[in-house]
């Protein structure tokens, strides 16, 4: 299964941000996935991708020019699809996973896993858009997308396949469903 997950090229300030992001590459490597992410060396990402391989999973890397161009491709990767721009790697990103994983991530994070939101909540994209809710990170968007409900500009149905999970085991419980 190719598990798209959107995070991070910075490390964040919190020492947690870094060991589960190293224990979700793990689990993706070790459980025979493949990692689709944005590419990058640095931060987050770049830890994500190297436990992913450290564990013999493959990855691939979607990164536009403009970033491979700055010096920010991780040259160990598997693979590595070079896009024109932001838009084209959202869509390659998207065309190419099967389970969509927001970690906490800045406001690039927040604009790519909003879309896959869009795409699961018209039924344009049939898979998991999974929000890992680390520490709480995603309780505001949480909150929003219930007062979303709550305001009749949303509703349930229209939010299935929208979860939010607290921890590794819970993500796998929802992809074992």
């Amino acid at each position: 299964m190719n598990i798209t997950v959107y995070l991070g090229a910075n490390e964040g300030n919190a020492p947690f941000f870094k060991e589960a992001v190293h224990e979700l590459g793990l689990w993706i490597g070790t459980n025979g996935n493949t990692l689709v992410y944005g590419g990058s060396k640095s931060g987050l990402m770049g830890e994500l991708a190297e436990s992913v391989l450290q564990a013999g999973g493959k990855v691939i890397g979607v990164e536009p020019q403009f970033f491979i161009d700055a010096g920010f491709v991780y040259d160990e990767i598997t693979e590595l699809i070079t896009t024109k721009d932001m838009s084209e790697r959202k869509a390659k990103m998207i065309e190419l996973g099967d389970v969509f994983i927001a970690f906490p991530g800045g406001t690039g994070t927040l604009e790519e896993i909003t879309e896959v939101m869009s795409k699961v909540s018209l039924k344009h994209l049939d898979a998991p858009c999974i929000l890992y809710n680390l520490n709480g990170y995603y309780d505001s968007l949480k909150q929003l997308l219930e007062h979303m409900i709550e305001m009749d500009l949303s509703s349930e149905e229209k939010q299935e396949g929208i979860y939010f999970a607290e921890d590794l085991e819970e993500i796998q419980r929802i992809l074992d469903k």
